[in-house]
C-alpha cells in the first residue's frame, strides 16, 4: 500500500483537486463573458486528461515496465468511469448547487480515452524506434 501510495501521489492529489472543483460552488462564473459555450465539457475533459496522464506515469514507475498494458488502460479507464459517474451524481443529489450532466461524464471519459490512447500510442512508437 505504502509503495502505490508512493508513485500516486500526483494521481491522488489531482483526484481530490477534480473532486473540489467539481464541488465547490463556483456562483455565477458560468455565464460570465470570459467562458464560451462548452467550456465545461473542455474542463471535464482536461481534468481526466491529466488523471490518466498521472496515474499511468505512477503505474510505470511503480512497476518498472516499458509499456502500459491493455488491461492496465481497460482498468484505469474503467476506474475513470466509476469516478465520474460518482462526481456526477453527488453532483446531483448532494452538491444541489452543481447540475449532474450525462455530457459532463460524456467529457470526462473522451479525456480519459483520449489520454490512454495518446499513451498506448506514445509508448508503442518508442518502442519500435531505430536507434
Amino acid at each position: 500500500m505504502k509503495k502505490t501510495i508512493k508513485y500516486q501521489k500526483l494521481t491522488i492529489l489531482w483526484a481530490l483537486f477534480i473532486f473540489i472543483m467539481c464541488s465547490v460552488n463556483l456562483g455565477g462564473v458560468s455565464s460570465s463573458p470570459m467562458f464560451f459555450p462548452g467550456f465545461d465539457k473542455l474542463t471535464h475533459c482536461g481534468f481526466f486528461f491529466v488523471l490518466v496522464i498521472f496515474w499511468t506515469t505512477g503505474i510505470i514507475r511503480q512497476q518498472n515496465i516499458k509499456f502500459l498494458s491493455y488491461k492496465s488502460a481497460a482498468a484505469i479507464l474503467t476506474w475513470c468511469l466509476l469516478y465520474g459517474g460518482l462526481i456526477e451524481i453527488l453532483q446531483l443529489t448532494v452538491f444541489t448547487w452543481r447540475s449532474g450532466e450525462w455530457g459532463d461524464l460524456f467529457a470526462d471519459m473522451v479525456g480519459a480515452g483520449m489520454a490512454a490512447f495518446s499513451i498506448l500510442v506514445i509508448e508503442r512508437a518508442l518502442g519500435h524506434e531505430k536507434v
